[in-house]
């Protein structure tokens, strides 16, 4: 028998304990066990029933990682499910911590499941784009009807055990030690003669409006083909026998595993916990953090603010006067007051965040003992400096000093205090509380330690943290302004904006790039414009229409006007007449006429674009590493996750197909269109960006 499981009896009852820590992952050793371990027990004499139970943390957290990509080895899952559920003894799982994927898959196989009522259960393969393929899809429906099952099994979500009790996941849930209370159970059972119950062998079903099921589905995972082909999964454990339905089930599973959304969902899932590995971390100490200051209480800085005080951490935020320090305070209560709606917090969790943790002040001397200051302001360059000046002089030394800033020179403000080694960017996104990405921006003099400072904010706030070299924009917003220009462009010569935004969300994006910009604020890409202007190269066209707009005071939702116009009381927008207008004013301007645009056009030049700056960012260092640009989009900008990033994509298209792309734009302008010397390279070489992640630039 495998290492991984231990075997014991008492009295009648055979348990097997799994032990593969951390989480007992069903790696093949497991599975392997698992089949000797019931093998075992079936030829013990007189043992009546198996105890299946985890050690450590979990029951069964799911598949082993480690495997994923290599070939299959057995026993398969779906085997081992079959044998634990037909054993001619009483099988009994005993669950705590989390039983995920397989982990529940193997317990469905059990005839009867207690929990711990802290325990969660959850099939969440969808979020990796595939399905359950070991039976789930077709065990849960007979337990919780089929109306429940595809809820479950779409979203993939975490399923508490009392509501898993309710659902008829569980036949108990049941305070104690693991073991203790699932021999007592299984004892119970065979005092009753409980009959052996096998999920399969119960009645399926009833079915509900499939195709409607699925078209919602579909729609909801705005292109996401995993969750909509689970639902054919579980319509086959009504309108089939179990055995046919396992084989639809897998035949299903099996046709997920050949799309491109399955490798995208996997290289997200893998590189969201590596993107924040970092080697020239290893073995630095973080310096301590308890306390934190900010500076600036808007939207972006009480959002910061809330998200520190949801993480334990004392707050002190600055204002220059007293009525904006109230207001601050009301922005951060009213983001707490949310978190009590949805039960991440209580209410007397929320008076001490409220009346003890969190200070709100106007003087900077109230600094004085925070670990850690966060400035917040207005972005323009002699704010920012004039802000560190007054930290320099009021945090005290080892305290580490941070700006907010999105497109501003890191090093330029680092080097208006007197200890820049201490300065770093963390760049958040708002709502800052909400947002999962922050980047690390590290300036040419950050101290290692303030890096892993930076790194370990990020892990304690539960952001995606990703390290950015200095730049104008950094990863994410220098890589924006070029797909963004790459949308103006096609403005100009025929595409409409709308065009462009539905193309876009078809193709997966959270929001079109007009409407983002409406929401972000007019007024921003204004600045940034004029901001720019004076460097501008003399080849590069920017459109100016939207301008005209700004000029009379309109800068999308917070006016009501923007692309779009905005009605209270009604979700989203319409689109703007005048825009028309101003657009065909400019393009008989500039003499051109304008021709139509394909959306697949429109997606195919918006990516390029992407691709092609990132692969610039990736080449000059700026991102260490092409996943670097792939969590940022991910996390930052709604780009699609089953396409694993835009760098993801390209490898997925090909890295020749893009780059030809682009030397045929490049055609008609030569400047914007210059193909990335690392786009060149790596297509010459047949390598991939994923080539890249394994074995970084040096």
């Amino acid at each position: 028998m495998s290492d991984k499981i231990a075997y014991s009896r008492h009295g009648d009852i055979a348990v097997l304990r799994i032990q593969n820590p951390p989480v007992n992952a069903l790696s093949q050793a497991v599975r392997q066990g698992l089949s000797d371990g019931m093998a075992h027990a079936e030829a013990d004499d007189g043992v009546r029933a198996v105890l299946i139970l985890g050690d450590g943390r979990a029951f069964i957290a799911g598949a082993d990682i480690t495997e994923f990509g290599k070939p299959p080895m057995e026993p398969n899952l779906p085997d081992l499910c079959t044998r634990i559920e037909a054993s001619p003894l009483l099988v009994v799982a005993s669950m705590h911590g989390v039983s995920l994927g397989g982990g529940l898959e193997v317990a469905l196989c059990a005839h009867y499941r207690i929990a711990q009522p802290s325990a969660r259960v959850g099939l969440p393969e969808v979020h990796l784009g595939i399905l359950p393929g070991a039976g789930g899809t077709q065990r849960l429906p007979r337990l919780t009807g089929a109306e429940k099952a595809v809820e479950a099994i779409t979203t993939g979500r975490h399923i508490k055990a009392p509501e898993a009790l309710e659902m008829g996941i569980l036949d108990r849930v049941e305070e104690g030690d693991p073991e203790a209370v699932g021999l007592a159970y299984t004892q119970e059972l065979l005092d009753q003669n409980a009959p052996r119950r096998p999920v399969s062998e119960m009645p399926a079903a009833e079915g509900i409006d499939w195709d409607a099921t699925y078209d919602a589905v579909l729609k909801k995972g705005r292109g996401q083909i995993s969750p909509a082909t689970a639902v054919r999964a579980v319509q086959a454990a009504s309108d089939l026998p179990f055995a046919q339905g396992i084989l639809r089930e897998r035949e299903l599973f099996m046709e997920l595993m050949n799309t491109d959304q399955r490798k995208g969902m996997i290289h997200a899932f893998f590189n969201e916990r590596a993107v924040s590995n970092l080697p020239e971390l290893k073995g630095v100490e973080p310096r301590a953090l308890q306390s934190l200051g900010v500076i600036g209480g808007g939207t972006m800085g009480a959002g910061i603010a809330t998200a520190a005080l949801l993480s334990g951490f004392g707050v002190v935020l600055i204002e220059m006067k007293e009525e904006f320090a109230a207001a601050a305070r009301d922005r951060i209560a009213g983001n707490l007051q949310g978190a009590l709606k949805r039960g991440k917090i209580n209410q007397a969790k929320y008076d001490a965040l409220t009346t003890q943790a969190l200070t709100v002040s106007t003087n900077y001397d109230s600094l004085s003992d925070v670990d850690l200051v966060i400035e917040a302001v207005f972005e323009d360059m002699s704010v920012k400096r004039e802000v560190f000046g007054k930290l320099d002089a009021a945090c005290k030394p080892g305290c580490v000093l941070a700006s907010n800033t999105s497109y501003l020179d890191v090093n330029e403000i680092a080097a208006c205090t007197s200890r820049p080694a201490d300065v770093i960017g963390l760049h958040f996104f708002s709502p800052a509380h909400v947002m999962k990405l922050l980047e690390v921006v590290v300036a040419d003099q950050t101290a290692p330690d303030v890096v892993a400072t930076g790194f370990a904010l990020g892990k304690a706030l539960g952001k995606v943290s990703v390290r950015a070299g200095v730049c104008d924009g950094f990863i994410g917003n220098r890589i924006l302004a070029t797909y963004r220009t790459a949308a103006d462009h096609m403005v100009l010569d025929g595409a409409t904006p709308y065009q462009i935004d539905k193309a876009l969300t078809d193709f997966g994006f959270a929001m079109g790039p007009f409407a983002v910009a409406d929401l972000a604020g007019l007024d921003i890409g204004w600045m940034t414009r004029k901001r720019k202007a004076p460097d501008r190269h003399p080849q590069e066209r920017v459109p100016t229409y939207i301008d005209r707009l700004c000029e009379q005071g309109h800068f999308g939702q917070k006016t009501g006007e923007g692309y779009y116009v905005y009605e209270k009381g009604k979700r989203g927008g319409t689109p703007n007449p005048k825009i028309a207008d101003l657009i065909a004013a400019e393009q008989q301007e500039l003499g051109i006429t304008p021709r139509p645009f394909t959306d697949q056009e429109i997606v195919r030049r918006y990516m390029c674009a992407m691709v092609n700056e990132a692969a610039k960012v990736v080449g000059e260092g700026i991102a260490r590493r092409p996943l670097d640009v792939d969590m940022t989009l991910l996390f930052g900008y709604g780009f699609p996750r089953y396409w694993g990033g835009p760098m993801k994509w390209a490898d997925i298209q090909g890295l020749p197909a893009v780059l030809a792309d682009i030397e045929s734009y490049a055609k008609e302008d030569a400047w914007f269109w210059e193909p990335a010397p690392l786009l060149k390279q790596l297509a010459s070489e047949g390598r991939t960006f994923d080539d890249l992640n394994k074995e970084p630039l040096k």
